[in-house]
């Protein structure tokens, strides 16, 4: 495993503009989530943006923006604070109560995307810890360069929904298109994340297999 590195906002850094913003910054550790396409309900995310355009017109911002997340930037660094620890938790709280078909509790689907995420780890990225839940999966991780992050996701999204759908004879969307992911800005924060996947399956009060959890002694 190659050193540990964190955000430096004086360093080259990739941008990308999607339904979420998706920052990369060349062998920088990210934590990142995928969920499943039917993780959370429809009134689920529904009530979660409409909270969350509330806060954005309380503060100030046009939620109808295609730039609200780049003006957001603008508000004190309390204020960012505040609407990523509410809304970063929240969301995750969602993901926690284990909404839909749940596919990922299945160990075979479970082996089949820790299989996935092993299978180019210090070649073409040092994977540090993940966990595999019921409906999502929590990765900490450091690519190469700044464009392999998406690039990477991707890969592994397609090829784990083809072979989970093949096994269930079915076809279509496994995963939610965007991710989330955020660049780890400290040891500190490290920290935090390494315990928030250790856990996440205490927290949300299920049982996950020895094969859904990978840390960095190879455990």
């Amino acid at each position: 495993m190659r050193e540990l590195h964190f955000f430096d906002p004086h360093d080259s850094i990739s941008i990308v503009e999607r339904r979420l913003p998706h920052w990369s910054q060349a062998g920088v550790l990210c934590f990142i989530t995928f969920r499943t396409h039917d993780s959370l309900s429809v009134e689920t995310v529904e009530r979660f943006h409409a909270d969350r355009k509330s806060w954005l017109l309380e503060h100030g911002l046009d939620p109808q923006s295609r730039h609200w997340r780049s003006n957001l930037r603008n508000l004190s660094q309390r204020e960012q604070r505040e609407f990523y620890g509410t809304f970063s938790t929240r969301w995750h709280d969602d993901l926690d109560r284990c909404e839909g078909a749940c596919v990922l509790a299945n160990g075979n689907h479970a082996e089949t995307v820790r299989n996935s995420l092993l299978h180019f780890n210090g070649d073409r990225y040092d994977m540090i810890d993940f966990i595999i839940m019921p409906n999502h999966a929590h990765l900490l991780v450091a690519f190469l360069d700044e464009d392999a992050m998406l690039k990477q996701c991707e890969s592994w999204k397609h090829y784990t929904a083809h072979l989970i759908n093949q096994a269930h004879g079915t076809s279509g969307r496994f995963w939610q298109q965007d991710g989330f992911d955020h660049l780890v800005r400290s040891p500190q924060q490290f920290e935090h994340f390494r315990h928030y996947i250790a856990d996440n399956p205490i927290k949300a009060g299920i049982l996950v297999s020895k094969h859904a959890h990978y840390c960095c002694d190879g455990t």
